[in-house]
């Protein structure tokens, strides 16, 4: 795809007969522009900060700009029409009345007041956690009870400038919610709940119907939001456990307290049978569905990209699709079954759905690309050939995990003839491909995917692709 066809379109829906041109991202130079120009200011007053911004681009690949929740900032003529001119639109949040946001790329939220110091708030999994990585001691208070959906502290002061630490939990106010003491304890229930569901289920249908017993039943007591802040903590954590690179860039982030609040979006993969299961799950959880994806007919795959706006998580759902199954509403149709399988369809075949058995295909976060490539080689982590390399948009998979592939699921696909014999030896003995940790970098508040050059890497991640690899490697 070239970057003039990538960015071509108003960022908003603009065809009603074209399901895959209803939504055209493209950049927003003159945001970025004004953002920056913000942000370097405010670094250039705050020296702690600054020092914070080389520590994260040199000690974890990422960049400051990427890990900022909200920008508060003195109101004043001149900078509410150059928001207005950059595309932002003045939409009040509980306690921001004159908060900028922009619906056409991915920003900061700004919000005007009187205060003549720049406040500029930068997100973290836990307040706790950041001010312990750098010695933050108890003389700078915590607002927000533990638990609470949004809780705050003072990180570094300086004349003018103040950065603050954020934590989220499903909630995109400014007013730190009270906390009811039983529901502590409920809060501690559900996302035990979530961490230690059963997920192996020898009937899918089961284990999907497990998970929305344990969604309606915290949604009951927490609300939508924070059930799904909840879910998904728990998702990350058990992609984590499967997969070195993570465990690796985890780590190297939490050195600076920030865990993984730079995430981008959640790859979950899916059979063609359960797909409507999981955009069900998604739906009840807050999630909206956005795009469509198709990776061309070749590829033989295709993705219904969702958003929870209160959670700021997108989802990137993965399913073998044919040309005109992709124009069809195929995320809640359903999807018959085929004689054969595609890239995804072999994948869940091999290691499960992602959203029981085998855990997210891939978490993708905002990372400077070159400096955590470059890092994660240092820490012998291998990056695979970018798959986008626009100036706005660049994406990378770390090279995959192989997970070992039980014996009954083996058999099941050669039962079906949907692996042959030679296949099916190569994956008992040498497992297959399961995920990626990918690096990912977005300029100019770039909110959209490259929909085609992802197919080619894709299918070098495909198992049989793979397989057919090794099955040289060793002939050689």
């Amino acid at each position: 795809m070239s970057a003039k066809a990538a960015t071509a379109g108003p960022s908003a829906p603009v065809s009603k007969t074209d399901p895959l041109e209803q939504f055209q991202w493209k950049p927003q130079p003159q945001a970025q522009a004004l953002i920056n120009a913000i942000v370097d200011e405010f670094l250039k007053a705050c020296p702690s900060s600054a020092e914070l911004a080389r520590r994260m681009k040199h000690e974890s690949g990422t960049r400051f700009v990427d890990w900022i929740d909200y920008i508060q900032v003195h109101r004043t003529p001149e900078l509410r029409a150059s928001l207005t001119a950059a595309g932002f639109i003045r939409r009040a949040a509980p306690g921001a009345p004159d908060c900028y946001v922009h619906d056409g790329g991915i920003f900061p939220q700004v919000v005007l007041d009187s205060n003549a110091v720049t406040r500029v708030a930068i997100k973290a999994d836990s307040v706790v956690d950041f001010l312990a990585a750098h010695n933050i001691t108890d003389e700078h208070p915590i607002e927000g009870e533990p638990m609470a959906q949004l809780r705050r502290a003072l990180a570094f002061r300086a004349k003018g400038a103040v950065l603050l630490i954020v934590e989220r939990h499903g909630y995109r106010g400014y007013t730190v919610p009270e906390v009811e003491e039983a529901k502590v304890v409920k809060i501690l229930k559900h996302r035990e709940a979530f961490r230690r569901r059963t997920r192996d289920w020898a009937d899918d249908e089961i284990g999907y119907d497990h998970i929305d017993q344990l969604v309606e039943s915290s949604i009951a007591d927490l609300g939508v939001d924070l059930s799904c802040d909840l879910f998904f903590a728990a998702e990350r954590q058990y992609w984590q456990r499967r997969n070195r690179a993570a465990q690796i860039q985890k780590a190297r982030q939490d050195k600076l307290g920030l865990g993984w609040a730079n995430h981008d979006h959640h790859t979950y993969r899916s059979s063609r049978h359960c797909f409507p299961r999981l955009i069900r799950v998604l739906e009840r959880l807050g999630f909206r569905c956005r795009e469509r994806f198709y990776a061309g007919e070749e590829a033989g795959w295709g993705a219904q990209v969702l958003e929870q706006p209160a959670c700021n998580i997108t989802i990137f759902a993965d399913v073998d699709l044919s040309p005109d199954e992709v124009r069809g509403d195929f995320a809640h149709e359903g999807l018959p079954a085929r004689s054969e399988l595609g890239t995804v369809g072999l994948w869940c075949g091999l290691h499960g759905e992602a959203m029981l058995q085998a855990g997210m295909h891939h978490l993708e976060c905002q990372f400077d690309f070159d400096s955590l490539r470059a890092q994660l080689e240092a820490a012998h982590i291998e990056t695979m050939e970018p798959f986008t390399n626009f100036e706005f948009l660049r994406q990378a998979f770390t090279v995959g995990e192989r997970w070992k592939v039980a014996d009954d699921r083996i058999d099941r696909l050669l039962a079906q003839q949907l692996v042959t014999p030679a296949l099916a030896s190569q994956f008992r003995a040498q497992g297959a491909i399961g995920s990626h940790l990918e690096n990912l970098e977005r300029n100019d508040g770039y909110k959209g995917f490259n929909q085609h050059g992802v197919s080619k890497i894709i299918a070098k991640t495909d198992p049989r692709k793979q397989a057919k690899d090794d099955h040289e490697l060793i002939g050689a």
